[in-house]
């Protein structure tokens, strides 16, 4: 059994993503981001980062005690590596996904993201932010529909990197995008979106998705944290 430390967000549903397509036993433990559930002293062993997702895997290869994993592309790698499934076994298909999974850490959601908060959380819009980060948005965009030119999936066959990237696309309305521009893009995206694995695992984000996602309380929370907050949430 896998205990995962969960908020329907765009890293957590990588987690679900995968765990669905496995058909791996999971248990959902939800951090409520927006309630500070993310400082609370029993997460914060997990995830020192004071982020979501982590896991807590009962069952690992070893047989040994339990394994823990924080940050939504190590988790991914661990579990393809657990399972034997998502990540080729061949050093070049396997160094094809991890490239792709780490652009993905490194720029898709960390660009994305900083889309959304300029766009949407920041309390004055800042026109050179916005148009910084939606046009880095669209760069990337770019960037993934240039490679899918080659295939169905962004690195050979369907894989981590595919689960990676996803939910970072979902939002394309929100970060300004016109999928209709991006012709390979919107053909993976569709195809994704239909995956009953995936279906499955948006629907277990369901019931917290008609919460408000950040709060004004949240926006302190997630928004203002220095070195003290972590130490505060450990104290």
């Amino acid at each position: 059994m896998i205990d995962l430390h969960y908020w329907p967000t765009p890293n957590g549903h990588k987690i679900t993503i995968f765990l669905e397509e496995a058909g791996l036993p999971y248990h959902i433990q939800p951090v409520d981001i927006s309630a500070g559930d993310q400082f609370k002293p029993a997460f914060l062993a997990l995830s020192p980062n004071n982020r979501m997702p982590a896991i807590v895997d009962r069952a690992p290869a070893d047989s040994g005690d339990p394994v823990t994993v924080f940050e939504s592309g190590a988790i991914l790698v661990y579990l393809a590596e657990k399972t034997g499934r998502f990540v080729p076994d061949d050093v070049r298909g396997r160094t094809r996904v991890l490239e792709w999974v780490f652009w993905q850490v490194g720029g898709l959601g960390p660009m994305a993201g900083q889309n959304h908060h300029f766009v949407q959380y920041a309390p004055e819009k800042i026109a050179y932010a916005i148009d910084r980060y939606v046009k880095e948005t669209n760069r990337l965009y770019g960037v993934l529909d240039r490679r899918l030119e080659a295939g169905d999936w962004i690195a050979g066959d369907y894989s981590i990197a595919d689960m990676a990237c996803y939910p970072w696309v979902v939002p394309w309305k929100r970060q300004q995008q016109d999928l209709d521009a991006f012709p390979n893009l919107k053909r993976w995206f569709d195809a994704m979106r239909t995956r009953p694995a995936v279906v499955r695992a948006y629907e277990k984000g369901q019931q917290w998705m008609n919460r408000p996602a950040v709060t004004e309380e949240g926006k302190k929370l997630l928004f203002g944290q220095t070195a003290a907050t972590g130490r505060r949430g450990a104290a």
